[in-house]
């Protein structure tokens, strides 16, 4: 791939007492990832240095930029994103530490509206480490969610599995409550619209949940699915997109039904993410659709408990970059195609004239 086609992702550095920094360098230990894409780690070189020489990773090595006008595309960029201390202890809790990990988060955020880089890539953090001053913090996807301006959709992925949320980090007394037919409808338009533009699969084919056991078994445990989950479906039917449900969740995942589908989207949380790590726990990456950023994430948390150790597993990290990579482009495509269609239908107009 040529220097100037190879997408500039971003990187921010997670929780600095977790394994964060110890999966970004064991991915990029392998000097071929430099010929896919272009890495800026968001941190400082103290810290970095400190992980480095404390896991032994000795063989792995950066460049130190103070400005992403320096960017080099053949090597491992750390933009020097602060000059502060750190104190730094693997394991440990710290809202010190989380203070850190958002101000990564929020230098690769501008620098993605500054036009800098094509994507961000999260590492792990702690969200009870972190503290803002207008609410509280919920994770990586609403705060980024805010940051640009977009609703975002949480959709969990690896290889041809894909769940998508209808509710997120909400407790579980709020999800009945919090569903309504114009979420789920919206829901499933987000969906549809990622899997076309992201994922490019040209008529996707999408399976929705029911909230309750059995799916209500025809009202016997609960109505939402008759009053609220089935004309969602049916709308989206009638404008063509291709919807199916609402399944049981129990029996859907357990007879493998999700493998006719391109994507499965569920009620809450639990309910599509217990089943998804169940089956590709290694593997899975977390993809945070509907905004105008590309972000992705391990699907994984900042692993205190083997912090330091140097046994943590890159595998989901590494497969968050190669998304970050493959839907970067797959929008450019998008992007490219799309206009090429208008500009044809611009020259057909002036020519019937």
């Amino acid at each position: 791939m040529e220097e100037e086609n190879k997408p500039i992702i971003g990187i921010s550095c997670g929780d600095l007492n977790g394994i964060g920094l110890e999966v970004i360098m064991k991915t990029f230990n392998d000097t071929q990832m430099l010929d896919l894409c272009t890495p800026v780690l968001f941190a400082s070189s103290k810290v970095t240095s400190y992980h480095r020489k404390a896991l032994n990773f000795t063989e792995f090595n950066y460049q130190v930029i103070n400005s992403l006008d320096q960017i080099h595309h053949r090597k491992f960029c750390l933009y020097n994103s602060w000059n502060d201390a750190v104190d730094l202890e693997f394991g440990k809790n710290s809202h010190e530490v989380g203070a850190f990990a958002l101000k990564s988060i929020d230098v690769g955020l501008q620098a993605w509206k500054d036009g800098k880089i094509d994507a961000l890539v999260t590492a792990p953090i702690n969200k009870n480490n972190i503290t803002i001053p207008e609410k509280a913090f919920t994770g990586h996807t609403g705060y980024i969610g805010d940051a640009v301006g977009s609703e975002p959709l949480m959709i969990l992925t690896a290889n041809n599995l894909r769940v998508a949320l209808v509710t997120g980090h909400i407790a579980v007394s709020e999800i009945a409550s919090a569903l309504s037919e114009e979420l789920i409808l919206k829901r499933i338009k987000q969906l549809h619209k990622s899997l076309v533009e992201d994922f490019g699969i040209r008529k996707p084919k999408i399976a929705v949940l029911g909230l309750n056991p059995h799916a209500g078994d025809d009202g016997l445990m609960g109505d939402e699915e008759a009053r609220i989950i089935k004309p969602a479906i049916e709308k989206c039917f009638d404008q063509g997109m291709i919807v199916y449900g609402p399944y049981a969740a129990d029996g859907f995942f357990g007879a493998e039904t999700f493998k006719n589908f391109d994507a499965t989207l569920a009620m809450y949380h639990d309910q599509g993410l217990i089943a998804f790590k169940s089956l590709a726990f290694e593997n899975g990456v977390n993809y945070t659709a509907g905004l105008p950023i590309v972000r992705t994430s391990p699907d994984h948390g900042t692993g205190l408990d083997i912090a330091g150790k140097g046994v943590a597993s890159e595998v989901s990290f590494r497969e968050a970059v190669y998304l970050a990579i493959e839907i970067s482009e797959k929008r450019k495509e998008y992007q490219e195609i799309t206009s090429n269609v208008l500009e044809n239908q611009k020259v057909e107009r002036s020519r019937d004239r």
